[in-house]
């Protein structure tokens, strides 16, 4: 985060700077005016009192820019800072903090929608990163991802509860193929201490995955809800409805044999879900990774099937014809 802080200077009286503006009938600073401040910054706004109150722009030598409200030289009410990395935070300040509601484009791209408590993200927030697409929706406790929360990736999502920003306890991946994985996250071996007199705490590990179950979809909101108990189901079920689907679409796209098979090729899209057990989590990780090589592949299959049928087809109308 770019809190460069960029801290405006409280303007003593005794060092002002040069001014050029209205002032009440006390000599001081009041209404409009602009101000040239001895470090070199700049201010173009209100004044009351000899202090800066309403609307103002304040800009910073090294190329930051806050412009919005203003309360007794602290930033306060609606502004919008531009930090010197090319960020950009949107929203509600209080005594020149992020304060409420507001938004903050990093420097990578990345963005947070959501709520702030004394310069911090906390409470309920939206953080999307920009070169995955993933998405974090749910709680956060000064700047850190905790409390329920959904994770959304590309063709599947997590949903259960984060603390110190990793997934802790209970939960469920929810596949766009139509079925779940239960389980839960659990410290791995290497967290746990080898011996009571080890004085410096083990590495953090970033917690397992360990699945129980596959189910159809279950209704199930993270937002301070408990998941209800899933119906048992066999792995063989859900896969069993998988080939049902495939079937169906199979069906749909009989009245047209020179179309390539589009729903397969989409579903090669999908995620292995014994990959997805297997793998530790990273909220910014390789989330909706696509292997392009194997739907190529699986193109070129369907090609080389379709060659085959309309050959074994004309090898046919040549007998008959004989």
């Amino acid at each position: 985060m770019s809190d460069l802080s960029s801290e405006e200077p409280e303007e003593p009286e005794a060092d002002l700077g040069e001014y050029d503006g209205e002032r009440n009938s006390e000599g001081e600073r009041h209404g409009r005016g602009k101000a040239q401040l001895p470090n070199g910054d700049t201010y173009d706004g209100e004044y009351e009192h000899g202090l800066r109150s309403g609307q103002g722009t304040y800009r910073f030598r090294n190329g930051a820019c806050y412009t919005g409200a203003y309360l007794q030289n602290k930033k306060h009410g609606r502004g919008i800072f531009f930090y010197p990395d090319g960020s950009k935070y949107e929203g509600n300040w209080v005594n020149d903090q992020r304060h409420g509601y507001g938004e903050y484009t990093y420097a990578n791209g990345d963005t947070y929608t959501g709520e702030w408590f004394n310069h911090n993200r906390h409470g309920q927030g939206t953080y999307v990163y920009k070169d995955t697409g993933s998405k974090y929706v749910g709680g956060w406790v000064n700047g850190i991802q905790e409390g329920q929360a959904e994770l959304i990736h590309l063709n599947h999502r997590f949903k259960g509860k984060f603390l110190n920003g990793n997934p802790v306890g209970p939960g469920k991946y929810v596949f766009d193929i139509g079925c779940e994985q239960h389980g839960e996250y659990v410290e791995s071996e290497q967290d746990k201490g080898e011996g009571e007199e080890e004085e410096e705490p083990s590495l953090l590990v970033a917690p397992k995955w360990k699945a129980s179950e596959i189910t159809k979809l279950t209704l199930w909101t993270p937002h301070g809800e408990n998941p209800p108990s899933p119906r048992e189901a066999s792995p063989a079920a859900a896969a069993e409805a998988v080939e049902e689907r495939a079937a169906i679409t199979e069906e749909e796209k009989m009245p047209s044999v020179a179309v390539t098979d589009e729903s397969a090729e989409g579903r090669d899209d999908e995620p292995s879900l014994h990959e997805v057990s297997s793998e530790v989590f990273s909220p910014a990780g390789d989330a909706g990774e696509e292997d392009e090589g194997s739907r190529e592949e699986e193109e070129n299959k369907d090609q080389e099937d379709q060659g085959t049928t309309s050959l074994e087809d004309k090898e046919d109308e040549s007998s008959e014809t004989e």
